[in-house]
């Protein structure tokens, strides 16, 4: 929240001009002065100073290449989804290799997968089977992924979590 002009509510401020020069300290209302009759505005810059320091400068031109900077930076902020594949229990081979193609681009991405093996009715009594497919697909993405958390058992479903391999190694 910046303050400008007749928001400045501090009887002085220690000024700076345009181009980063200090001009001293003025009593707040003939800096003000001084900021439009140059065309810009008087903007509190450290509030906390003692005096205040306040800026001479074009405050729209100014908020203008703050939201401009703000949104480079999260233009390049990379972010990580984590997607989700479900398997069941009795899965042909074919469709195994199809949702493991899936994971591959999914970390291949950089994203997180989370994998689900669902059990249905008297499924639940072979969770080791499901750890067994849960295993195999760990190996099967070992070379790009890595396990982030270990596989749980909620409910009637096992999951787990894989993460990209960090490329920091080399």
């Amino acid at each position: 929240m910046f303050l400008k002009n007749e928001q400045i509510k501090k009887p002085t401020v220690r000024v700076i001009d345009v181009d980063g020069k200090q001009i001293g300290i003025l009593p707040t209302r003939e800096a003000i002065e001084l900021a439009r009759r140059k065309g810009l505005d008087l903007v509190l810059v450290a509030p906390n100073a003692d005096p205040p320091v306040a800026k001479i400068m074009d405050f729209g031109k100014y908020m203008y290449q703050l939201a401009k900077k703000q949104k480079e930076a999260k233009k390049k902020q990379k972010q990580q989804e984590i997607k989700q594949m479900k398997f069941r229990l009795k899965i042909d081979e074919h469709d195994y290799q199809t949702k493991l193609r899936h994971i591959r681009r999914f970390l291949e991405d950089g994203n997180k997968v989370k994998v689900t093996v669902m059990f249905r009715g008297r499924e639940i009594m072979f969770q080791e089977k499901g750890k067994e497919l849960l295993d195999r697909i760990v190996k099967d993405v070992s070379d790009i992924g890595e396990v982030e958390s270990e596989p749980k058992l909620e409910g009637k479903d096992m999951w787990m979590q894989i993460k990209p391999k960090s490329q920091k190694g080399g």
